[in-house]
């Protein structure tokens, strides 16, 4: 029986690495955060837009006193990206058919920026802006609330 020494040198040259590093050398590494995570988010617009009726139409989202919305949210979240183009916000809205929902959200008031699109391995899209002009994205969910991968 052949035995490979390998595991044994890995593990003897870990020992030795840890026995020579000083022994606050990990405290003089930074402290890692945890990321701070999105807690809150706002929709504005002018009171005309028709805001809290166009939410509560397309999405089901009920907009109490003072424009107070309570909305389910699925996590994790997706990666988010900084990106290098003009500022903007962007939320992006989970739906099971995107193309529907954008029929929808045209019908209305809002507009349809980008159809339906895919991003091969990784998304399907698309974007829109609310009446107020807000731009917003939706993400194409399966019927179990996971982002559809095509």
């Amino acid at each position: 029986m052949i035995v490979s020494r390998f595991p044994f040198r890995f593990v003897l040259a870990s020992a030795l690495a840890a026995a020579l590093l000083p022994a606050n050398a990990a405290a003089q590494e930074a402290p890692r955060r945890m990321p701070a995570p999105i807690v809150y988010f706002d929709i504005a617009g002018p009171a005309d837009a028709g805001q809290a009726a166009f939410y509560e139409k397309v999405f089901g989202w009920t907009a109490g006193p003072g424009g107070v919305v309570a909305v389910p949210v699925s996590g994790p979240v997706l990666p988010g990206t900084l990106r290098t183009d003009p500022a903007q916000k962007v939320i992006y809205i989970g739906v099971t058919d995107v193309a529907a929902t954008l029929a929808e959200i045209e019908a209305h008031g809002g507009k349809t920026v980008a159809p339906r699109f895919v991003v091969p391995g990784v998304v399907v899209l698309g974007l829109f802006t609310d009446p107020a002009g807000n731009a917003m994205g939706l993400v194409e969910l399966t019927a179990d609330g996971k982002t559809r991968i095509p």
